[in-house]
């Protein structure tokens, strides 16, 4: 029996996606609920999984095609099928290039591959048995791939070789360029941040902040910590609760603007900015005031996870009030981070370094990381913009004050 496979649901506000990687080609066998393509919207990769168990007969679809909810991608014959029966790839407009760049290997059907994988493996035509995976039942992550490829690259670069700069300099190649379109991700960021500045007056405010006891607590109850709720206990945690507290304190902050109005929110849903292989994200954790320090920790490196493997949801993405990014993870010493919106403000966090400061009169040496906070002058003020991020410094320097909600 012939089965129709079509485009899924897709998440609410989504209109169309693309089909970025098929998985499966005419004549190939799938299992029931098995990926077959990968589609790729506005903000994250829908996987299509295999109605049934059978063979591919036909796709219907191209790779890169724009499609909608209820569009045919394949059809698929349920159960054993003739070879006869199965459409010729030439036979369906050039179906041959919708194939993968080269069949799934049994290390890969061995176990699941994520589509972030799946496509660096075919983007250095690489076969998945060579790499191992040190993810559970030696799943492979992003990681792993790209430990293989640096590792490689390695050996084959013997010292006091020139560099490949230099050789490819010597015996003259050519210059080239190569021109990509943008993925669906990186199409929606530029738009927004395009519309972020044409729509909100914003300007930064900074201020800089000594981590010496915010650093000396996780110093102390790090091991603890992990030992009795399985996380590690990292900065982002105490910075979240930190700009709770000051956004109870300036609600203005944690409200947005629509049409001719300021709404105001009630609830604290903190989106934390990642970087991912497909570009920036913005997950959100919810209800940040209600949750524990180790829950705040366990939720963001979920999201981070889901982030790396490409499995984040429409929901994990969406809903936020308030942002806060980190660009010191990457060595930034200041930045003047754009708004996400429809927020109204976002948090800047940059490298923590020791440098000299001037305490009760004395030149000591602190761990200091410089604050920014960017924020829409449409409703928010200079007076509540520079004192939301003084209570934001007061807290981190005196941790003892978000336990105690002062």
């Amino acid at each position: 029996m012939s089965t129709e496979i079509k485009v899924p649901q897709l998440p609410e506000s989504v209109s169309d996606a693309t089909l970025v990687a098929w998985h499966k080609k005419p004549g190939d066998t799938v299992s029931r609920d098995e990926n077959i393509a990968d589609l790729e919207t506005d903000k994250v990769v829908l996987e299509v999984p295999a109605p049934a168990s059978g063979t591919i007969l036909e796709l219907k679809v191209k790779d890169g095609a724009t499609v909608v909810a209820g569009d045919l991608l394949a059809i698929l014959e349920e159960g054993e099928v003739a070879q006869a029966a199965i459409v010729a790839p030439a036979a369906v407009e050039s179906v041959a290039e919708v194939a993968p760049v080269k069949a799934e290997s049994s290390g890969e059907s061995a176990h699941k591959l994520s589509p972030a994988v799946r496509r660096l493996l075919e983007e250095h035509d690489l076969d998945a048995t060579i790499v191992v995976g040190s993810g559970k039942d030696g799943r492979i992550s992003k990681s792993d791939v790209m430990s293989y490829l640096k590792s490689h690259s390695d050996e084959n670069v013997t010292p006091g070789d020139p560099s490949p700069v230099a050789v490819g300099q010597a015996i003259g190649h050519a210059r080239s360029e190569q021109r990509v379109p943008m993925t669906r991700l990186r199409n929606v960021i530029a738009n927004r941040m395009v519309e972020a500045q044409h729509t909100a007056a914003m300007l930064t405010t900074f201020n800089e902040v000594d981590l010496t006891k915010v650093m000396s607590l996780r110093s102390r109850y790090k091991e603890p910590f992990l030992k009795e709720h399985g996380v590690k206990l990292g900065f982002m945690s105490f910075f979240a609760k930190a700009v709770v507290e000051a956004l109870k304190k300036f609600p203005v902050v944690n409200a947005s603007v629509e049409d001719s109005d300021i709404v105001y929110h009630n609830y604290y849903d903190i989106g934390i900015a990642v970087s991912s292989e497909r570009g920036l994200m913005v997950p959100v954790v919810r209800d940040v005031d209600r949750l524990s320090f180790a829950a705040v920790e366990s939720a963001i490196a979920s999201l981070g996870t889901k982030a790396r493997d490409g499995s984040m949801s429409m929901e994990d993405l969406t809903g936020g009030t308030f942002t806060i990014t980190n660009g010191g993870i990457f060595g930034s010493m200041l930045s003047t981070p754009i708004l996400n919106p429809p927020q109204s403000a976002i948090l800047g966090m940059h490298n923590i370094q020791q440098r000299p400061v001037a305490v009760d009169g004395e030149v000591v040496i602190r761990p200091m990381m410089y604050l920014a906070l960017t924020y829409d002058h449409r409703i928010i003020d200079g007076k509540e913009a520079v004192q939301f991020l003084v209570s934001i410094k007061q807290s981190l320097e005196d941790p003892g004050r978000l336990l105690l909600q002062v």
